[in-house]
């Protein structure tokens, strides 16, 4: 492979590289351009003005907003370069200079002048070269693919539908051609994750494609946002955070999008079918979807969800395609006799790692009879560690046929959980909040937190603040079935529209210093984003937690 320019420009800066790839959104602090990520090699540097080299990016869709918010405030990288295709932050960038005029180069170089250029204390960019040192990289323009476009993609781009749609499809065609993609097709449906307010930027994305009169024309659910609709001004929220946070939502709502507001809207009605060929942005929600439900949606970064959603077409490329479905991978599991629900997201974190951004087949785990919730808790937690789009579970998963002839194989041991478990609990003991929901809690968790209260609390109620984020449909029908009640009887704080990636003070309860979760997502993120130290267990833990104020501080017994 030669240097190519994906984003072309001129950049100078010193060179921080590193061989683990990033989610910029939780990894990073767009205000600040500093890694926040705990578990990164990188954390504590700022990347302002430098050129940031990793093999790709991982974890959430919505990097490509924090990219673009830092382009938009100055804070920005001088350049990006990775050895690996990577389609968030390149999305962030091209939007940027697309958009708004603020030029970021994106390249990719074949791995042996990757490792050379790491080296290198300082690198300069042009349009035709890099250069550090004595080393000298020509630069190769990125070919884009002769896109076999129909009369109605024509039509979009050349402006007969509007400027919306002809901004949308101009972005379109050149990720598809970043992709290597040939051709466009069409989806069924749409889910939006560029809704959460990580960032000015994504408002302003937003509210300038919906100025220019942007509707959507395929049915497209929203992620969850930044705040309690309806209720943030009665919870305290700050009008400065709340108001653009509304004012998000709003502006995809003004544009067709349906006010779902869950980061699980494979928990809704609306859920595709296997085969069922979507558009769908939020990482955990992506992987779920090809994993478990079997349907095909690449992993669509933030703004790109609704330039699909814009025009009913997305680039024919990556797990849309049947050879790109398959495992590269086999990781046998040792499953521990006696394990708890606390031990899916444990496997999918530690697969994530394992499996070096490609897709893994994870075998040994179809005696446990997973549920959809245990399944859920695994597909969060590996996008977390994993920039890959799905997994396969032998005897679980639809597709998990799908195994390469050449895929390797590995080993996750009870040794590997334990050191993962151990990892995740950097926390004390003492806790001051408990937090359920990340991704949204099902019906079926917030029953299993109900009966373990119930179980524990001899009547009583629990002693530090606990909140379940879950979407307004569980919400709907766990006060139809008495859950609800159940919760609240509890003293447990049940909230829609919000999930915990998203969410802020004074709704996080401001004197907290230690955070207990059942999530492997949200104790990968939660350091960063919360800047408290966390606990992670299983539902009943956190039960046990709620009522004493103190989280486990040994192994579980199914790990010892």
């Amino acid at each position: 492979m030669t240097a190519l320019a994906i984003l072309p420009g001129r950049a100078e800066g010193p060179v921080i590289a590193t061989t683990e790839p990033l989610s910029f959104w939780g990894g990073i602090d767009p205000a600040t351009a500093t890694v926040i990520d705990v578990h990164h090699p990188l954390h504590g540097r700022c990347l302002t003005g430098a050129v940031v080299m990793m093999p790709s990016t991982r974890g959430s869709c919505t990097g490509s907003g924090v990219v673009l918010d830092m382009a938009l405030n100055g804070r920005a990288p001088a350049a990006l370069i990775f050895c690996e295709p990577e389609d968030v932050v390149t999305l962030g960038a091209l939007i940027a200079a697309e958009m708004f005029g603020r030029d970021l180069p994106v390249l990719r170089l074949n791995t042996s002048d990757f490792a050379a250029l790491a080296r290198e204390p300082v690198a300069q960019i042009t349009e035709r070269a890099i250069i550090a040192g004595d080393l000298h990289l020509t630069l190769t323009p990125l070919q884009g693919s002769a896109l076999d476009l129909t009369p109605a993609d024509i039509a979009m781009r050349d402006g007969d539908e509007g400027p919306a749609r002809q901004q949308a499809m101009r972005i379109l065609i050149r990720m598809a051609a970043a992709q290597g993609a040939t051709r466009l097709i069409d989806v069924t449906q749409g889910h939006i994750d560029g809704c959460i307010y990580a960032s000015p930027a994504n408002l302003t994305f937003a509210e300038t494609m919906a100025d220019l009169g942007a509707q959507v024309c395929i049915p497209t659910t929203m992620n969850a946002i930044s705040v309690d609709r309806e209720h943030w001004r009665a919870q305290g929220v700050p009008v400065l955070f709340g108001g653009p946070a509304q004012r998000l939502a709003d502006a995809y709502t003004r544009m067709g999008c349906q006010p779902s507001f869950t980061c699980a809207p494979y928990l809704l009605d609306s859920a595709p079918l296997q085969g069922e060929v979507v558009a769908w942005s939020e990482s955990n929600a992506v992987i779920y979807a090809n994993s478990v439900l079997g349907a095909r949606t690449a992993k669509h970064p933030d703004f790109m969800d609704l330039c699909i959603a814009l025009t009913g077409r997305a680039p024919l490329t990556g797990v849309y395609l049947d050879e790109h479905r398959a495992a590269r991978r086999v990781l046998s599991v040792d499953l521990p006799q006696g394990a708890d629900d606390a031990v899916w997201p444990l496997i999918g974190w530690l697969a994530g790692q394992m499996s070096q951004g490609g897709i893994p087949l994870l075998r040994g785990l179809a005696d446990a009879a997973p549920r959809p919730d245990d399944l859920k808790a695994l597909c969060a937690a590996f996008g977390t560690t994993s920039a890959a789009p799905m997994l396969h579970v032998e005897g679980v998963t639809p597709e998990a046929h799908h195994l390469s002839p050449d895929a390797d194989h590995r080993r996750i041991t009870r040794a590997d959980m334990a050191q993962a478990w151990q990892t995740l609990n950097a926390g004390p003991a003492a806790v001051d909040l408990i937090a359920i929901g990340s991704p949204h809690a099902s019906l079926s968790e917030c029953n299993a937190l109900a009966d373990a209260l119930d179980a524990v609390r001899a009547g009583g109620r629990v002693a530090v603040p606990t909140i379940v984020t879950a979407g307004r449909k569980v919400i709907a029908d766990a006060r139809a079935c008495g859950t609800l009640d159940r919760l609240t009887a509890a003293g447990v704080q049940v909230i829609p529209d919000l999930c915990w990636c998203s969410i802020s003070e004074p709704v996080f309860p401001p004197g907290t210093q230690a955070v207990m979760t059942n999530s492997g997502k949200y104790a990968h993120y939660g350091p960063g984003l919360s800047g408290r130290r966390v606990r992670f267990g299983s539902i009943m833990d956190c039960a046990r937690a709620a009522l004493s104020g103190t989280a486990p501080d040994t192994l579980p017994l199914w790990l010892t």
